[in-house]
């Protein structure tokens, strides 16, 4: 598993954290991967130093994850590590954190409003792949299962991601589980994965965006239909 770098108590970072946090965000909508600490330093005309301290400063606050030289591997939806999707627009290619971040790239990437999902089922490695709207969901009767419950996301992110994934059937889901000693997440089908995808990153990629406050976030999960302990709503 990667090790997430080892957090100091948060403090106020000699830099403009809101810039930076953007500044990452925008690297990864453009060019498809993050920004290293020197090329930040460099553009923001800021120490290295400076730089660390300022995404460590976003990672305390879950807007970003690091590993444990302080590297950016998420800036949700965004991944630099391979977790089991790739996602493609017309110009640029991707790594989808996720299921729920590969269907949010759609709708948060400016001019982008269709791109490529493209992943194997993990219970039969099957190939699947979607294109992926704005306007509507794909197509497919393929379900997506999450493992680890809302309440502990956050836990283990990255292992987080790497268990949200899409299967082609019941089926495949029960194998899956069965063959790894898992027990039984949240299964939803493609409709609810793009709705709940839609609009969660809503306005990430400007400056201002304030994360959801764990009730707005349930009046989101509960607006999309996810309901029930799994959720907290």
């Amino acid at each position: 598993m990667l090790a997430l770098a080892q957090l100091a108590p948060w403090h106020a970072a000699p830099v403009d954290v809101e810039a930076l946090r953007v500044r990452v965000y925008r690297r990864f909508a453009n060019t498809g991967g993050a920004p290293r600490l020197e090329e930040l330093a460099s553009e923001l005309d800021e120490s290295v130093t400076t730089i660390r301290a300022g995404l460590r400063d976003l990672a305390a606050a879950r807007h970003l994850v690091l590993d444990k030289h302080d590297a950016i591997v998420m800036a949700h939806p965004f991944s630099a590590i391979p977790l089991g999707f790739s996602v493609m627009s017309a110009t640029t290619l991707w790594w989808g954190g996720c299921a729920w971040d590969s269907f949010a790239l759609p709708h948060l990437v400016p001019g982008a409003e269709s791109m490529l999902v493209a992943t194997r089922c993990p219970g039969c490695s099957s190939a699947h792949a979607w294109n992926v709207r704005r306007e509507r969901s794909p197509s497919g009767d393929q379900l997506a299962h999450f493992l680890v419950p809302a309440a502990r996301m956050w836990d283990d992110v990255v292992n987080t991601c790497g268990h949200q994934r899409i299967f082609c059937s019941e089926a495949c889901v029960n194998d899956w589980l069965a063959a790894t000693s898992n027990k039984r997440g949240y299964v939803m089908d493609l409709p609810t994965l793009w709705r709940l995808a839609s609009r969660w990153y809503e306005g990430r990629l400007e400056a201002g965006y304030v994360r959801r406050e764990p009730s707005a976030a349930a009046d989101y999960l509960r607006s999309v239909g996810l309901v029930g302990p799994f959720w907290g709503t």
